[in-house]
């Protein structure tokens, strides 16, 4: 089995465990996080390929966190995990990129980012559900975070948080390539984690 087959049926036995443990039917699920009961259940049949938004109104329909969808069991105590071994989960079209790195675990997990963003690059996202925050701590390079309209130039070396419930966007500046670290931090929900 590949690699890509594996994530695909991680993903399949979540979704269906997950959506099954809140109750939801596959109708209401797709109601609730705008996604067509088609690509559904295509998803829970391990087929298809879903783009990172679904992903993301999935997660927050479900009040988990993205990585509760697409991760394994967990594997011991300690967790390290290299840049190189996560495939991004968003890929822009000057050679921006964003990788989930890891989920803790508990009951208000917070999701670990690492961004990449060329000059002019950007990334919108929808609002999240109440009680998710963002922190995005610049590396490298310039941004512009942009929340609920307003802009907010962030530079290396500083760090900008957030209530992420309303429009955001991020969007490399300056001259040369923006790296950032994000955290979303995620409200314990009635759906949190994964099935044993």
């Amino acid at each position: 089995m590949t690699e890509t087959e594996a994530a695909l049926r991680a993903l399949a036995h979540n979704v269906r465990a997950i959506r099954t443990r809140a109750g939801l039917s596959l109708d209401e699920l797709g109601r609730r996080a705008k996604v067509s009961k088609g690509a559904l259940v295509a998803l829970e049949k391990a087929q298809g390929n879903p783009n990172f938004a679904t992903l993301v109104r999935l997660a927050d329909t479900l009040g988990i966190s993205v990585s509760a969808l697409t991760e394994g069991q967990a594997e011991g105590r300690v967790r390290v995990v290299s840049a190189d071994a996560v495939m991004p989960l968003w890929a822009g079209e000057k050679g921006g990129e964003a990788r989930l790195m890891l989920t803790t675990s508990g009951p208000a997990p917070v999701e670990v980012w690492r961004w990449k963003l060329e000059p002019g690059e950007a990334y919108p996202s929808h609002p999240h559900q109440a009680g998710v925050v963002e922190t995005v701590s610049v590396t490298a390079g310039q941004m512009v975070l942009v929340v609920d309209g307003t802009e907010h130039p962030v530079e290396a070396g500083q760090t900008a948080t957030f209530d992420s419930d309303v429009p955001h966007a991020y969007r490399g500046a300056g001259t040369g390539t923006c790296h950032l670290i994000m955290t979303v931090h995620i409200p314990p929900g009635p759906a949190q984690g994964l099935p044993g």
